[in-house]
């Protein structure tokens, strides 16, 4: 397939997930359900959401526009695919088969259908397609490796892969920086880059940095509308574990009986849990960022990424700040 034939094919993709009905995606996510339970309606409809904003021709040409294609020499590339959020190893699969590369893929456990789902409809919309990914539970006839991982896993990757070229990935979250000028409607907003996906994803805020005098009290308020969070049982199960922990130990905390506050100078909090810390100068905010840089996945608040828009990351936004495409136009 010509690279305009797989720009094509993948438009014709956003536009059969952008018109799926209301019976097909309650069977959609029934099925990723039953894999994952983390994986409500909710979340993989935000998931698809969030595929078919740039699964069309103005984004997906602009986005290739800066690479050269005409020196690929198609490898095979072996995919190690997450499964913490529905979906969120698509753009590895996008780029590896809209480069022209074949994809050999390694789902997770936790997200096998929703991948095979999106595979089955790209060869449904042209067969050729088939030709160019593998589904395969071990990698060892690739000729170069995108794998994404926790800390643990990434060493293992790193040492299993070493004598192949290979982008390898391991935990990151997010922040946001607050200034205490945010109106209500922006903290409300804000909610959805805390509780999307239940916090799940590397994407979702996990620690807020606050200047000194923040009134947090206005914050919890914001976030009122977030409650239903707390009906998912594996969700109350991490708020209640940790809200014990914090009273046997007499840690102080905040609670809004869904969402536990706790000031630490850690990074990543547990799910149901959101981590603050105080700032002074900008100086100590620029200073914290740097230092964690290698571990934050964005940054969210005014002068950054909008509130809201953390899971909504364009067809540019690479995992790890990465340019995948580089890479697999260089191998």
């Amino acid at each position: 397939m010509f690279i305009e034939e797989r720009i094509k094919l993948f438009v014709t993709l956003g536009e059969h997930l952008s018109r799926l009905s209301e019976e097909s995606l309650d069977e959609l996510a029934r099925a990723a359900g039953n894999q994952n339970s983390w994986f409500t309606k909710e979340s993989v409809v935000d998931a698809i959401a969030g595929i078919c904003s740039f699964l069309n021709e103005t984004e997906l040409r602009e986005w290739l526009s800066v690479y050269d294609f005409h020196a690929i020499q198609p490898k095979k590339v072996g995919v190690v695919a997450a499964g913490n959020i529905p979906l969120v190893g698509f753009h590895d699969i996008l780029a590896v088969l809209i480069s022209g590369h074949h994809l050999m893929i390694k789902p997770s456990t936790e997200d096998s259908y929703l991948v095979r789902y999106m595979l089955h409809q790209l060869a449904e919309i042209d067969h050729a397609i088939k030709e160019q990914f593998t589904i395969v539970e071990r990698l060892n006839a690739a000729d170069a490796y995108i794998a994404t991982g926790s800390d643990n896993t990434a060493r293992y990757f790193k040492y299993y892969f070493k004598e192949k070229p290979s982008i390898i990935r391991s935990n990151r979250s997010s922040v946001a920086v607050l200034t205490g000028k945010e109106s209500i409607q922006e903290l409300e907003v804000f909610g959805q880059d805390i509780f999307q996906y239940f916090g799940l994803g590397c994407r979702n805020v996990s620690k807020i940095l606050i200047p000194n005098g923040f009134d947090l009290t206005r914050l919890l308020d914001a976030l009122q509308g977030y409650e239903q969070v707390g009906n998912h049982h594996k969700y109350r199960n991490n708020y209640d574990y940790n809200k014990s922990i914090y009273l046997v130990n007499r840690e102080p905390h905040l609670d809004t009986g869904f969402l536990l506050l706790r000031e630490s100078d850690e990074l990543v909090s547990p799910i149901s849990v959101l981590y603050y810390q105080y700032y002074q100068e900008k100086e100590d905010l620029t200073n914290y960022l740097a230092d964690h840089d290698s571990k934050i996945q964005c940054v969210v608040g005014t002068d950054y990424i909008p509130f809201g828009q953390a899971q909504r990351p364009t067809v540019k936004d690479y995992a790890d700040g990465v340019d995948t495409m580089a890479f697999l136009t260089e191998i």
